[in-house]
Order: structure tokens, then C-alpha cells, then sequence
């Protein structure tokens, strides 16, 4: 996905020397997501901590 960049869940884990996802899932929601059922990520959250603080 190539939302993955911006999002806030994304991170870069040390143990596995890999970005992953964050967000918790359960093996539903995980299937659905690896198999491409959504168009759009539903979990994504934008990753701009300072987007609402321009808008200001």
C-alpha cells in the first residue's frame, strides 16, 4: 500500500530490521488487509503531527 509512508502506524522495527505496521489487528482484519479486500487502507492515520498546528 503505498499509503504506508505517510501513515502514523508505520514504523521501522529494530528486531526485524524491517518498517512495519503497527496497528493491532486481529487475523481477520490482518487477511483482509494482506489479501487486498480494501482499496484504501482503512487504519490509516495521517503521520503529520504538525498538520493541525499550520492550519492554526
Amino acid at each position: 500500500m503505498d499509503q504506508c509512508d505517510t501513515c502514523a502506524w508505520y514504523y521501522y522495527d529494530e528486531e526485524w530490521e524491517e518498517y512495519v505496521c503497527g496497528r493491532d489487528l486481529d487475523e481477520d482484519e490482518y487477511a483482509r488487509l494482506v489479501q487486498g479486500a480494501y482499496r484504501k487502507c482503512p487504519y490509516y492515520r495521517d503521520g503529520d503531527e504538525y498538520k493541525i498546528a499550520r492550519q492554526q
